[in-house]
């Protein structure tokens, strides 16, 4: 029921005729304009979450010191869809230094990765594990797709590219999150 309806049902019993012109114009002017602050308030509960906001996604980036970085020194324009998961991982993130964490902070940036550690060679190692001396506890490997490419989305918006590629966004984040004393190596396939 809209809200004219209502407001006709609002006034006192035998008063006033509902029907009369211009009674009717204002019931159907207030009620326009009580429909049009019901939809308003319905789209702000979509803007209150990060994860379906559009309208406010700007406001939301500035919120969580988005754009990354990262993203301004790569050039990679951002699809609405990209730009609302990373602001959805920038606040939900907790950190971490396992390989599970980069594999997953990865796919959140669209890349799929494996991540190879190196561990030190010792007498008790076979013959076909790799000579690697102390140096190398502190190295990993992250390995990657040659081009990853990323393709438009049912939640962007017709300014978004067609699709983008690149590796520039995947080094950038994993230097910026690694641990500090490791050295990361990226290889790809």
């Amino acid at each position: 029921m809209i809200h004219a309806d209502l407001l006709k049902l609002l006034l006192p019993p035998s008063s006033l005729d509902p029907g009369a012109p211009a009674l009717s114009a204002e019931l159907l002017a207030e009620g326009n304009a009580l429909d049009a602050a019901a939809a308003t308030a319905e789209l702000l509960l979509d803007e209150a979450d990060p994860r379906t906001t559009s309208a406010f996604l700007t406001d939301w980036e500035r919120v969580a010191g988005l754009p990354d970085g990262c993203v301004l020194a790569s050039g990679i324009a951002q699809s609405s869809a990209q730009r609302r998961a990373a602001l959805v991982a920038r606040i939900t993130m907790l950190g971490g230094q396992s390989a599970a964490y980069y594999i997953a902070l990865a796919a959140s940036l669209g890349y799929t990765i494996t991540v190879t550690e190196f561990d030190l060679h010792d007498v008790d190692d076979s013959v076909e594990h790799p000579l690697t001396g102390a140096p190398w506890q502190f190295a990993w490997r992250v390995n990657a797709p040659l081009n990853t490419i990323g393709v438009l989305a049912v939640t962007d918006t017709v300014a978004d590219p067609l699709a983008w590629w690149g590796n520039e966004l995947l080094e950038c984040v994993i230097n910026r999150l690694k641990p500090a004393h490791t050295h990361v190596l990226f290889a790809y396939t």
